[in-house]
């Protein structure tokens, strides 16, 4: 099985980096990488040239045509390019195969859109009008040579996305202490931990790209000492932060195959943004890249796939969605987001505030979710040690002097954690402080079909209950605020995103925020992602801080 999986990513692969002759942003190089590839199918398909260029001995009998290989991405990039000529151009050479092709199976694609929660015709479309959004869709398209699935949806907010883009462009492929390959593998380690197939099939691809070695491919026993060593600080990053200390630090520090300090912050921020995109992954129900395993099928189409998704909203819901707020929907949450903007600050002490931090620690405590954990197939299993290590509540830890509340008073990422991470590896605490605050600070004055609104307190409450999962106080917030703002099934939701994404299905997106827009609910989910990405990174640079003094 691991070296099939291997053998297939080869093949994807090279087929990237025969599609590129067509990623650029001139139009006339463009138009020449198009008649390339013409020319090459014709060659194929009229079977000019040797048998050698014609066949891969990989097929049935012992011979397939080698056009085969190639159909996926040729598939993909006419639906997902954002340039008009190139979608059109290889839309007729898909349709010339199926003409041509002397029984040749062609594919198809197998969801519609980029998500199955969310109707493919309610997603930004590739060929956006919006000049922003589409300048930056062009930009990814150019940089991993796909538009992936993961961008359009973002695309949604283009502000965010401009940020997103740039930071994940910076962790992967531009100057820092780590290798290239070892950045994608990392990352494959960290997708892992939640069964994200759809990013480890993406970072197999650019840990390829990059040279790296394939045989690593076929799981963890098969990867340099250096990088099994991070088993244990990504389990524990990805799933309960707070056990992190100053011992892991130095335990990866020290010895034969040690890191040094700044290849370990690297380390941490690549898994920590990888665990939080799972989330975000999940959450916004992202489908398989069109050219992935799972993205396309060689199967005629049949009647029962029209049915396969229901994108239908229709407000019914089962009694455990139900809202709290039934009786006013939307318009109860703005009348009380109203209420605590327009209300004079409280005076309360210390010691109230955090009672009521207590209060909804405890009460996150027994939100729980029926949904069990989709078995991992073996393809993911080979990238995670320990898959019964998962989230358990901060309220469970155990005896609190042991592991203490994390103030963040006491080490904020604004005051500490935003310096050392310039410190130790220059420039990725900028990126990463401008996309937590665009993230944070994003609104557009609507809820729904409402305008004008102040959504200030709705985003504070998110931002911090996530923190409150993960052990994480803000003295000056008041807590009381969750529970007038947040909805039983909201929280379960958040709770389900942040902490276990893969358990999440269509009827939790659409149980949660009924009144809300898809782009509203992109927004929350990439929300999820950020608050999550600050906490784990919060406890990891304050351990590496401690092991540096």
């Amino acid at each position: 099985m691991a070296d099939e999986v291997v053998l297939t990513s080869l093949r994807d692969v090279e087929s990237l980096r025969f599609f590129h002759v067509v990623c650029h942003r001139d139009s006339a190089a463009r138009r020449l990488g198009l008649e390339s590839v013409r020319k090459t199918f014709d060659a194929w398909l009229d079977g000019y040239g040797s048998p050698r260029q014609i066949y891969g001995e990989t097929g049935i009998n012992g011979f397939q045509p080698i056009v085969t290989e190639y159909l996926p991405e040729l598939l993909c990039l006419s639906i997902q390019c954002p340039f008009d000529d190139v979608r059109e151009a290889l839309a007729d050479i898909l349709d010339d195969v199926k003409k041509r092709g002397r029984g040749l199976q062609v594919p198809r694609r197998l969801e519609q859109g980029a998500s199955h929660f969310i109707s493919e015709k309610e997603i930004v479309p590739v060929d956006t009008p919006d000049d922003k959004t589409r300048t930056l869709f062009v930009d990814a398209f150019l940089q991993n040579n796909r538009l992936e699935h993961i961008t359009q949806l973002m695309g949604y907010h283009p502000d965010y996305l401009e940020c997103f883009l740039r930071t994940q462009h910076y962790l992967l492929k531009e100057d820092g202490p780590l290798p290239f390959e070892y950045r994608h593998y990392i990352a494959i380690m960290a997708a892992g931990r939640h069964q994200c197939s759809y990013l480890i099939k993406l970072q197999s691809h650019e840990f390829l790209l990059q040279g790296g070695d394939p045989d690593w491919l076929k799981g963890l026993e098969r990867i340099p000492r250096k990088l099994k060593d991070l088993n244990e600080i990504n389990k524990i990053l990805a799933h309960r932060p707070w056990l992190i200390t100053k011992d892991h630090i130095e335990k990866l520090t020290r010895g034969k195959d040690s890191w040094s300090v700044s290849e370990v912050v690297h380390a941490l921020v690549i898994m920590a943004q990888f665990h939080a995109l799972s989330s975000f992954v999940f959450g916004c129900g992202i489908n398989q890249e069109v050219d992935q395993d799972g993205g396309y099928t060689f199967r005629p189409p049949s009647v029962s796939d029209a049915s396969e998704v229901d994108y239908s909203s229709d407000g019914s819901s089962s009694g455990e969605n139900c809202s709290e707020f039934e009786g006013g929907g939307l318009s109860v949450l703005m009348e009380k987001m109203r209420a605590l903007t327009e209300a004079r600050e409280e005076e309360m002490t210390q010691d109230e505030l955090l009672k009521r931090f207590q209060h909804v620690e405890s009460q996150n405590a027994l939100i729980t979710t029926n949904a069990q954990p989709p078995s991992p197939k073996s393809d993911i299993l080979c990238y995670v040690d320990d898959t019964t290590f998962q989230y358990e509540d901060f309220a469970k830890r155990g005896s609190a002097s042991e592991i203490p509340t994390f103030r963040a008073q006491d080490y904020s990422w604004e005051d500490q954690g935003f310096s050392l991470a310039n410190r130790l590896y220059t420039d990725v605490g900028n990126l990463l402080d401008e996309k937590f605050n665009v993230a944070y600070n994003l609104t557009y004055y609507t809820m729904g079909d409402n305008t004008s609104v102040d959504t200030t307190a709705f985003r504070r409450t998110i931002w911090n209950y996530i923190h409150c999962m993960y052990g994480i106080r803000h003295d000056d917030y008041n807590y009381g605020e969750v529970n007038q703002l947040l909805e039983r099934n909201l929280k379960a939701y958040i709770k389900t995103v942040t902490c276990y994404p893969e358990r999440l299905k269509k009827k939790d997106y659409d149980g949660v925020m009924r009144e809300f827009k898809h782009s509203e609910k992109v927004h929350v989910n990439l929300m999820l992602f950020e608050a999550r990405l600050q906490a784990e990174l919060l406890y990891s640079l304050r351990a590496v801080m401690r092991h540096m003094t």
